[in-house]
């Protein structure tokens, strides 16, 4: 009889296309599998929770760029927040910087191999994850390559890119290869904030993600409504994290000051501006607590606000207390689950 995998080797290996298949049929295969099944009374999707795969973990702290939060992550720490907190499916993501600090064949490598463990992972528990899949930037070709591989053969739920590429922001014109080819499919794109090269060590003793995250998340969105890259592309789904960083607090020189001075005057309205704004989606990730979140409803309309938790960098439980206060029973289902499943129909499984 075959020697299957057990468990904890299937966690841990580095994951490559030649043990893929073997994975599989270890998972389907193993009746010594503890699979874990979402609760029938769990309804919240989290389309912001992170996970890092052996290949990618490596990767990262080989270049400096590792943080002990998420190198303790594991599968059962996900499962385990995910029940506290009410959360019956995670659609995994990889943190910052992904691959964008690695050279050419390491980055196409890391993301084909980060994006197989996180498909085993939806695989080994049936309804509990699904990916938003890692692309090689800034590598284009690869990268359009890996965008064929993770939608047409793991059936990704999504790309999940940052917000930069170090001084390219979306709505650069070195991005439009992407945007035809996820526009074409109809895609999904998660954002993810990351450092840009104009913007670390600003102020002693702050941490990037502490504030410049978040202006980099509305320098992102900025840069996709001005440039006219996201009203080209009507038919990809944008999600922003944080609620979309600053955006809240910024919102108004978007809407009336860069509307009526050179050199946008003229080319955009506020209503147009309103549009872009109320069509994009945002993550309640690290925005749950009542004034930053009420402010997100006030901008744009519920329909657009996805449950999201940052874990393992925040818990599910505090950010499903937060959502539960500030919306009603209704606005809570359409936050929760309902709004998610709008762009990510696959996950109404779940």
């Amino acid at each position: 009889m075959e020697t299957l995998f057990r468990w904890d080797e299937l966690l841990t290996m580095p994951v490559t296309r030649r043990t893929f298949g073997a994975v599989f049929a270890s998972v389907v295969a193993s009746p010594r599998l503890s699979v874990s099944q979402p609760n029938a009374a769990v309804q919240r999707i989290d389309v912001h929770h992170h996970m890092a795969s052996p290949s990618w973990l490596q990767a990262v702290k080989q270049i400096g760029a590792g943080d002990p939060v998420i190198a303790n992550w594991s599968v059962q720490k996900s499962l385990d927040d995910m029940d506290k907190g009410g959360v019956g499916t995670a659609v995994l993501s990889a943190n910052a910087p992904q691959v964008r600090p690695l050279a050419r064949d390491a980055a196409i490598r890391i993301a084909r191999e980060s994006n197989e463990y996180a498909k085993q992972l939806a695989t080994s528990h049936p309804g509990r994850f699904g990916v938003f899949a890692m692309l090689p930037l800034p590598y284009i070709d690869e990268s359009l390559r890996e965008i064929a591989y993770a939608l047409d053969t793991l059936h990704a739920e999504g790309i999940g890119i940052l917000t930069n590429y170090g001084d390219k922001w979306l709505g650069y014109p070195y991005f439009e290869p992407i945007w035809d080819e996820l526009h074409r499919r109809k895609a999904t794109v998660y954002t993810h904030p990351a450092d840009a090269n104009c913007c670390v060590n600003l102020v002693q003793g702050v941490q990037p993600y502490a504030i410049e995250w978040g202006a980099d998340t509305t320098r992102s969105i900025t840069s996709l409504i001005f440039s006219g890259t996201s009203q080209k592309y009507p038919d990809i789904s944008w999600i922003f994290s944080h609620g979309g960083g600053g955006l809240t607090a910024f919102a108004e020189r978007l809407l009336v000051q860069m509307v009526t001075t050179p050199p946008y005057q003229g080319r955009f309205t506020r209503e147009m501006i309103q549009g872009e704004l109320n069509r994009f989606h945002y993550d309640t990730a690290q925005v749950s607590m009542a004034g930053t979140l009420a402010a997100l409803a006030k901008l744009v309309p519920v329909s657009q606000i996805l449950y999201g938790t940052d874990f393992p960098y925040r818990t599910a439980a505090e950010h499903s207390k937060g959502v539960d206060a500030v919306f009603d029973q209704a606005d809570r289902q359409r936050v929760n689950r309902d709004n998610a499943l709008r762009i990510l129909p696959r996950l109404g499984g779940a």
